[in-house]
């Protein structure tokens, strides 16, 4: 028997998705229908969808600076905003680097610092066990570890002092924002991957004042913050020890945050 063959009607996927919301419906669409291989599978990731799930979870995956990341079901998806915070941790990691990447989720920034860097260590880490295993589908085949527990916590305790670089996509929206957030994240993301605390800046905090222990005299924390709160973070870090530089990207609407442990 000749199989019967897959025709989606991509107007009508397309008009759903933009009757939900979706900016970027016909994208989406053709998306879902590549990763649907029958009109009812098509039709329960469209459902999905106009439902409010994630695109990258539907997928399994999510394009991050130019490669395809992982992505499981619950787990914090990479933003394209990122991406100024790893070219900014790039452009100080100097050569050879040894470098954590702290709160991880997937494991996007490590996976593509892999490649940009050519880091003689590479590790990662984060508190949600739902990332670090996610993280490690996309590191295990690079022979990069991934480390379950707070921010420094699990890390090998030899590396304390000798780190080139720390990158952290920690959570920084404050806690009174986060039900504002829109149903994608709100809805579906981990909540430890978000809430920052009251002012947003908690986590970070800790993260400077982890990485003034962690760090190599001349290595630098690199870290992802909102314009509005660039000015106490970098306060915090001074506080720390360490000398920060704000970058900016206002075409991806992004602000990245470099600090130097002086030496």
């Amino acid at each position: 028997m000749t199989p019967t063959l897959f025709t989606p009607d991509r107007a009508a996927v397309v008009g759903r998705l933009r009757a939900a919301g979706c900016v970027f419906a016909e994208d989406e669409a053709e998306l879902l229908i590549a990763a649907a291989g029958s009109a009812e599978a098509l039709a329960d990731l469209v459902d999905r969808r106009v439902a409010g799930l994630p695109l990258e979870h539907l997928l399994g995956w999510a394009e991050f600076c130019g490669l395809r990341v992982a992505v499981d079901p619950g787990v914090f998806v990479p933003r394209g905003r990122t991406a100024l915070l790893v070219a900014a941790a790039a452009a100080v990691a100097g050569p050879s680097p040894a470098v954590l990447d702290l709160c991880c989720g997937s494991g996007a920034a490590a996976l593509v610092l892999h490649g940009r860097l050519a880091p003689r260590w590479l590790a990662a880490a984060d508190l949600d066990p739902a990332a670090v295993a996610c993280a490690r589908r996309n590191l295990d085949p690079l022979g990069v570890p991934v480390y379950e527990g707070d921010l420094f916590a699990p890390i090998p305790s030899q590396w304390r002092g000798r780190l080139d670089l720390v990158v952290a996509n920690a959570p920084y929206v404050p806690t009174g924002a986060v039900a504002m957030l829109p149903p994608e994240a709100r809805l579906y993301e981990a909540p430890v991957a978000l809430d920052g605390g009251v002012d947003g800046l908690a986590v970070l905090r800790r993260v400077a004042a982890g990485a003034a222990e962690w760090l190599a005299p001349g290595g630098h924390l690199a870290v992802e913050v909102s314009a509005g709160q660039a000015g106490v973070l970098c306060a915090v870090l001074a506080d720390a020890g360490l000398t920060p530089t704000v970058v900016r990207d206002d075409e991806l609407e992004a602000t990245a945050v470099t600090a130097r442990r002086p030496g």
